[in-house]
């Protein structure tokens, strides 16, 4: 009996030595997880502010800016020719190769401080998601008119302590797993949520809302300097909800080739941000026409009933944000070790690697004390400042005014240029110089507005007390 030999193809190795295995869709799934986050919940509230007309142009103008940086982006993966230059691992390798070494410093603080500031974001979402599941339960068996106020600060513990042991998985490429299964988790609430908004919005008979949204003085109206600084909160938290360039870099250095990387990941960008952009614009405004100038700062909490389907879009919410936490936090870990190791190549500490095996799992889990320590660490400085600022819509206007300008718009558009060899005084330089300026008037609008409502909360807010 002849026994035919089975030849194992090996993976193809990159010009740098590495093995990539990522795709189209797998870029995809991990740009649409970082993505749609915590700030789709805030969108119907951040419509309410800007009214039917510029709300919606709001979300679509965003959605083009983000897209058209992020093709712009794509081409400096590898520099200085866009498919055959090196490779830039990170945001700011690239960074560092089309701009030099002094633009670095002000990405790299920016950059990290954004993926740091989004994590405690979603460790807040998170413990909300969880209280919210707890309220409507309480509502649906006692009676809605029930002393349901619940106190976080047991999720928010309870989600650091899954985040620790997550942050030991090796790199980005490893948690592709947990990135395809909060991109279904995200698409389940938002469907839910734009279900019950639509639901409202049809029980009612007509929408609600007006041309220029929330209006000053008057029966059920609001102060102007409040009005002012909501209206420019809703700029940074539709700006938040569309947090991307800063992780485009990593996601891009997973994916194999041919195509060409830039390729796969101009496709990848459009079919993210296209896909989200409809759910964006499709729940901002249904959910405005629902609840009109009232709607809630999370949309979810404007519902308790059908309890269940409540339970679970709040539940897709959090692991979701179970997830997208990894998607963010890998890269800021991966600057860090690798400076690290780097700077001490002989400490057991950074360099020894310690086996665990674990049942049910292929191979052992690899990973230093270095990895063990201070990731842990990391983790738990997020859950207390989560603990000390339960702000939702307010850190959420912060992040986004903070990182749109520069991330988003700034640093794409001149790597570009400059890449690209754009002539100065030309049309095109022109019109990109044009998108810095108006990006950079609206963060610092959108800053000025988030930070207005930080400073009122402080004074309404009890530190390491959470509350729904």
């Amino acid at each position: 009996m002849d026994v035919e030999k089975v030849t194992e193809v090996a993976p193809e190795v990159d010009d740098d030595g590495r093995v990539r295995t990522g795709t189209v869709w797998t870029a995809t799934t991990h740009a649409i997880t970082a993505v749609i986050g915590s700030g789709v919940l805030a969108l119907p509230w951040s419509v309410a502010q800007m009214g039917w007309v510029l709300g919606p142009i709001a979300l679509i103008g965003c959605a083009y800016i983000t897209y058209f940086t992020a093709c712009l982006l794509s081409d400096c993966y590898r520099s200085p020719d866009p498919v055959h230059g090196k490779r830039n691992y990170t945001y700011m390798d690239a960074v560092r190769s089309c701009l030099g070494p002094r633009e670095v410093v002000v990405c790299g603080i920016t950059q990290y401080t954004i993926l740091c500031g989004a994590v405690v974001g979603y460790t807040i979402t998170a413990a909300t998601g969880i209280m919210s599941v707890v309220r409507s339960n309480c509502r649906h068996y006692k009676g809605h008119g029930a002393d349901c106020s619940q106190e976080g600060t047991m999720y928010l513990v309870m989600f650091g302590v899954v985040e620790v042991v997550l942050s030991q998985l090796p790199s980005l490429e490893k948690v592709t797993f947990v990135s395809i299964v909060a991109a279904v988790m995200s698409f389940t609430y938002s469907f839910v949520a734009l279900f019950l908004s639509a639901a409202k919005f049809a029980s009612n008979h007509k929408a609600s809302g007006t041309i220029f949204g929330s209006h000053i003085g008057g029966p059920g109206g609001v102060s102007a300097a409040t009005r002012t600084w909501s209206f420019l909160q809703a700029l940074g938290n539709i700006a938040f909800a569309y947090t991307y360039a800063m992780l485009l870099v990593e996601i891009q250095d997973t994916v194999k080739a041919p195509p060409s990387e830039n390729v796969t990941m101009k496709r990848a960008s459009m079919y993210g941000i296209g896909v989200t952009t409809a759910f964006y614009v499709s729940l901002g405004c249904i959910g405005y026409a629902a609840f009109g100038n009232a709607a809630p700062g999370n949309i979810l909490t404007g519902f308790d009933e059908p309890f269940w389907l409540v339970d679970l879009a709040n539940i897709a919410v959090v692991i979701h944000l179970v997830g997208a936490y990894q998607v963010y936090v890998q890269p800021v870990f991966a600057c860090y070790e690798k400076k690290l190791r780097a700077r001490y190549p002989d400490a057991a500490f950074f360099h020894r690697e310690l086996a665990l095996r674990l049942p049910g799992r292929r191979g052992a889990l690899r990973f230093t004390m270095a990895k063990l320590v201070l990731r842990t660490a990391f983790v738990v400085a997020t859950t207390v400042v989560s603990l000390m600022l339960p702000f939702f819509n307010a850190i959420l206007g912060l992040l986004g005014a903070a990182a749109f300008f520069p991330l988003t718009v700034y640093f794409p558009v001149t790597m570009y240029i400059t890449q690209a060899k754009v002539p100065r005084g030309s049309g095109k330089w022109v019109a990109l110089q044009a998108l810095n300026v108006g990006a950079l008037v609206v963060s610092l609008l959108a800053a000025v507005g988030s930070v207005a409502d930080i400073v009122q909360r402080l004074g309404h807010v009890t530190m390491f007390k959470t509350q729904l």
